[in-house]
Parts: structure tokens; sequence; C-alpha cells
């Protein structure tokens, strides 16, 4: 029983390895990009959604700063206080990480979006032909 399940296993990846092989490969010189600035609309995409996951994460962090600041005014005891200050200063450190990833984020972006439209702009403008 344990041969044949090797020997069907050794078939099978013979199959898809000979049957890569006798697929037809495609040129580059066939291939037509269907928009010659896809590429840069792709990465201005990938920066807007990094940008607004590093927003979310920059909110939560000042939210956390404002919670930490109500716990010192909140804490009675001077341990109490001591825990929340040092809270408090993580909290921060944390926000201005977030901060500066952010600001690096819009510098992306603000990139990304400059080279689309330089790549927009080199494109001839293409006259549209009616179809009679």
């Amino acid at each position: 029983m344990q041969k044949s399940t090797r020997v069907t296993a050794a078939i099978a990846g013979l199959t898809l390895s000979f049957g890569a092989l006798m697929a037809p490969a495609a040129s580059a010189a066939d291939e037509v990009p269907a928009d010659p600035c896809a590429k840069q609309a792709t990465q201005l995409e990938n920066a807007q959604d990094a940008l607004a996951r590093v927003t979310a994460v920059f909110e939560k962090k000042q939210d956390k700063v404002k919670k930490a600041k109500k716990e010192v005014v909140k804490a009675d005891k001077a341990n109490e206080r001591s825990k929340a200050k040092d809270a408090l200063a993580k909290a921060k450190a944390q926000k201005e990480k977030a901060k500066k990833a952010k600001k690096a984020q819009l510098q992306r972006v603000a990139k990304a979006t400059e080279r689309l439209e330089k790549c927009q702009a080199a494109q001839p403008e293409t006259p549209e032909t009616p179809a009679a």
C-alpha cells in the first residue's frame, strides 16, 4: 500500500513537471501592455492603502495618549501616578513613532503621484477614432 502511494505521487510529480515544459512559453515581444502607466498606478494604490493603515495606527496611538493623560490625572497614590506617567511616556513615544511613519508614507504617496503624473504626461495624446 505504501509503495503504490509513493509511485502515484512520483508519477503525478513527473506529469506536472513535464506538463509545464510542454506548455508554450509566451515571449516578452508578444505582450503589449494595455496601460503603459499601470505600474505607477499600482504603486500609487499600494501607497494610498498603506497610508490608510498608518493613519489608523496613528489615530489609535493618539487615543492611547489621551487615555494615559486621563489616568495620570485620576491617579491618587504616588505609585499609581508613577505607573501612569510611565505609561504616558510610552504612549507618547509610540505616537511619535507612528507620526514619523505617517509622514514618511505621505511622502511616498506624493512621490508615487508624481511618477504617475510624469508617466501620463509622457504618453502621447491618442485621439479617439469613431467606430463607423
